[in-house]
C-alpha cells in the first residue's frame, strides 16, 4: 500500500492555522513534513490555550504527522541548515510576516535559481503587492476585509463565523495547489512559485452574494440562518425546541406542505407555488410553516420530514457533533498521539478504499531536531554544538510560551 505522497519532502516555515493546515493535509497524504519552529516557544498557536492534556487544542487539529526542528532561522548558522534542507525538499511552505522570508534568504527567486523544480508556495492575508500587502492578517480581520462579515448574524448583528474561516479557506486553496504542481512536475520536471492570499480564498466564497451585488446592486442583507434566494429556508419551531428546514425546488415544497405538515391548503396557496413566490412572501410563508411546524417534537418532524426527502436539521451542539452517528456509523474516530497523552482525533474527510491516513503523532517542540538534523550529514559534535549555542532546541531544551 503506497500513500500518495510517499517520498515527498515539505518543508514549512509556518504557524497559526493556514499554512499548518495545508501542510497537515499533505502529511495526512503521506508526505514527510518537517516543521520548522522558533527555539523559544515554536508556532504561536502551541500557546493559544492548553485545554488538550496541556497542549493547544489548534495546535493538535493542525499539527500531526509533522516532524518538529526548533531552530534560529535568524541566526547564519540556522539559516544555513534550514536552506540546505529545503534545497532536499520538494515543496516549501511559509506563511511568516510579509517580507520575513526575503530578509532570511528563502524567497523563491533565490530558491529556485538553483533548484527549479522546487515548489515553493507564499501564503499571506493580502498577496505581494498592493495597498494592505504588509497590514496584519489575521482571520477575523480577513473575514471583515472580505465582505463575510457583513454577511454573517441577524438583521441586528453582525458576527464573523465560528471558525476561522478565512484560515481553512486558504489553507486547503494551498495544499490543492502544492498538489496540482506536483502533479505538473511529474509531466514537465519544473516546479513552481505559488502565492495565496487569505482575502483572494474568502473573496472566492463569497461567489453567490458576489455576483448578487454585481448584478442587482444591494447589498446582500444578512439572514441568520436564513437565505436571501431561498424560501422557505431557516429555522422553525417545534414542541420542544426548533429544528432547520431548507426547501430549495417547488416539489419539495408540495411535500413539505402537503405530506409533512398535512396542509393541502398551504400547498396550494398560489403565492408560495414557486420559490420566487415563496421568496417575494416570506414573511408569510415562514409564519404559515412555522404554526404547523410547532404541533410535532423535533424528534417526530425530524423523522416525519426525513421521510417524505425534505432537507431538514436538527442543530447540534459541540458534543452532539462529537457523538453523531453517522460519524460513529461510519468509524471515523481514531487516536493520535501527543507529548502528553494519546488523544481522539477524526480521519481526514477524503476517503481512499486501499488506504487509510497515518494519523502521525503531534510533535513536541524540537522533538525531532536530532535526527533531522543528523539526516542533513552534520555530526554528533556539531549537533551538540548547536544545541549548546541555543541555536537548535530539542523536546528537553526548548520552552513553551504560556497559554494566553
Amino acid at each position: 500500500m503506497t500513500l500518495p505522497l510517499e517520498g515527498y519532502t515539505v518543508v514549512a516555515i509556518e504557524q497559526a492555522v493556514a499554512a499548518p493546515l495545508a501542510t497537515r493535509n499533505l502529511a495526512d497524504l503521506g508526505a514527510e513534513v518537517i516543521k520548522i519552529e522558533r527555539v523559544d516557544g515554536g508556532d504561536l498557536a502551541r500557546g493559544y490555550d492548553h485545554v488538550v492534556e496541556g497542549t493547544g487544542a489548534h495546535f493538535v487539529w493542525l499539527n500531526r504527522g509533522k516532524r518538529s526542528l526548533a531552530i534560529d532561522v535568524k541566526s547564519a548558522r540556522g539559516q544555513q541548515i534550514v536552506r540546505g534542507m529545503i534545497d532536499r525538499a520538494d515543496v516549501f511552505v511559509q506563511n511568516l510576516a510579509p517580507g520575513a522570508t526575503d530578509r532570511l534568504g528563502f524567497d523563491a527567486r533565490t530558491l529556485r535559481a538553483d533548484h527549479p523544480e522546487l515548489v515553493v508556495v507564499n501564503l499571506s492575508g493580502y498577496g505581494s503587492g498592493g495597498s494592505h500587502s504588509h497590514r496584519k492578517s489575521y482571520d477575523m480581520l480577513i473575514q471583515a476585509e472580505a465582505g463575510l462579515i457583513s454577511l454573517t448574524g441577524t438583521p441586528d448583528e453582525p458576527v464573523k463565523t465560528g471558525i476561522p474561516t478565512a484560515d481553512i479557506a486558504s489553507g486547503m486553496y494551498c495544499a490543492q495547489a502544492v498538489l496540482a504542481a506536483l502533479l505538473r512536475r511529474a509531466r514537465t520536471g519544473e516546479g513552481a512559485e505559488i502565492e495565496v492570499s487569505m482575502l483572494e480564498s474568502t473573496v472566492e466564497w463569497m461567489g453567490h452574494s458576489m455576483y448578487t451585488q454585481l448584478h442587482t446592486g444591494a447589498q446582500p442583507p444578512r439572514m441568520g440562518v436564513s437565505h436571501s434566494a431561498i424560501a422557505p429556508y431557516g429555522s422553525f419551531p417545534t414542541a420542544d425546541g426548533d429544528i432547520l428546514i431548507g426547501v430549495q425546488s417547488d416539489n419539495g415544497w408540495q411535500s413539505l406542505a402537503g405530506d409533512v405538515l398535512d396542509s393541502p391548503e398551504l400547498a396550494a396557496d398560489t403565492r408560495f407555488l414557486t420559490n420566487v413566490g415563496r421568496v417575494r412572501h416570506r414573511a408569510d410563508c415562514d409564519a404559515a410553516v412555522a404554526s404547523l411546524t410547532a404541533r410535532w417534537s423535533t424528534t417526530d418532524l425530524d423523522t416525519r420530514l426525513a421521510a417524505a426527502g425534505v432537507p431538514a436539521a436538527q442543530i447540534k451542539q459541540v458534543d452532539d457533533m462529537i457523538g453523531h452517528e453517522q460519524l460513529r456509523a461510519r468509524d471515523r474516530w481514531r487516536t493520535v498521539h501527543t507529548e502528553n497523552a494519546d488523544v481522539r482525533a477524526l480521519l481526514p474527510p477524503a476517503t481512499f478504499t486501499d488506504y487509510e491516513s497515518p494519523m502521525g503523532a503531534v510533535p513536541a517542540l524540537g522533538e525531532h531536531s536530532i535526527e533531522i538534523l543528523a539526516a542533513t550529514g552534520l555530526d554528533e559534535a556539531e549537533i551538540t554544538d548547536l544545541v549548546t549555542s541555543g541555536i537548535v532546541g530539542t523536546a528537553s531544551k526548548s520552552t513553551t510560551t504560556p497559554a494566553i
